[in-house]
C-alpha cells in the first residue's frame, strides 16, 4: 500500500519481498556506522518481518525509476498519541542526492495532513549529516544527552534530539 509519493520515489509499507534490498542498507558498515554492527541476514530477515512488516513502524522508501527499496524511514507512534519518532536510513549509492529530504518532506505532509500528527521528533548520534538535514527541515534541538548511546564501535557517544511541531512554521518544508 502506497502511503505518498514525491518527485523520484513512493513510500508504502515493507513487504517480505523487500528482503534483499533491505539487507544491502544494512549490512553495509558505512550505512550502520552511528547504529548498530552490520546485520547479518538472519538479522534483517527478523527485523524486516517482525519491527516492519508486522508492527508496521518502519516505511520503505522505493526508487520510483527501478522500483528498488533505496531506504528505510522510521515512523512509529509513541506512547503518546499522535506524537511519533521517525528516522531514516538509506542506500549508500544513494546519498548526497537530496534523497532523504525529499523523502522526508514527503513524510511531514503525509504526517501533519494525514495523521494528524501533533509532533515528529528524531534522535541521532550523527552531529553532521543528520544534525544538517533535521536543521534543514525546520526541526528544533530539543535537547543533548550526553554519553548516552553507543555506535557500532562500542564508543559512547552523545543523542541529539530533535522535535518539529504541528503549529510549527511549515514554510521551512518548502
Amino acid at each position: 500500500m502506497i502511503l505518498f509519493t514525491t518527485e523520484r520515489m513512493l513510500v508504502r509499507y515493507f513487504t517480505k519481498e523487500d528482503m534483499e534490498d533491505l539487507f544491502e542498507i544494512f549490512s553495509d558498515p558505512i550505512v550502520m556506522e552511528n547504529m548498530e554492527p552490520p546485520y547479518s541476514k538472519e538479522k534483517t530477515a527478523a527485523f524486516l518481518q517482525d519491527f516492519c512488516v508486522r508492527k508496521k513502524r518502519a516505511l520503505a522508501v522505493v526508487y520510483k525509476e527501478n522500483d528498488k527499496v533505496i531506504g528505510y524511514t522510521l515512523f512509529s507512534e509513541s506512547a503518546n498519541k499522535r506524537v511519533y519518532e521517525r528516522g531514516w536510513v538509506f542506500n549508500r549509492e544513494c546519498w548526497n542526492q537530496g534523497l532523504a529530504y525529499e523523502s522526508m518532506q514527503g513524510l511531514f505532509s503525509y504526517a501533519f495532513e494525514k495523521r494528524d500528527a501533533h509532533k515528529l521528533f528524531a534522535e541521532t548520534i550523527d552531529e553532521v549529516k543528520s544534525v544538517g538535514l533535521m536543521k534543514k527541515l525546520g526541526m528544533v534541538h530539543e535537547g543533548t544527552q550526553r554519553k548516552h548511546t553507543q555506535d557500532s564501535k562500542g564508543v559512547w557517544r552523545d543523542l541529539y534530539v530533535y522535535g518539529y511541531l504541528k503549529e510549527d512554521d511549515k514554510n521551512s518544508l518548502t
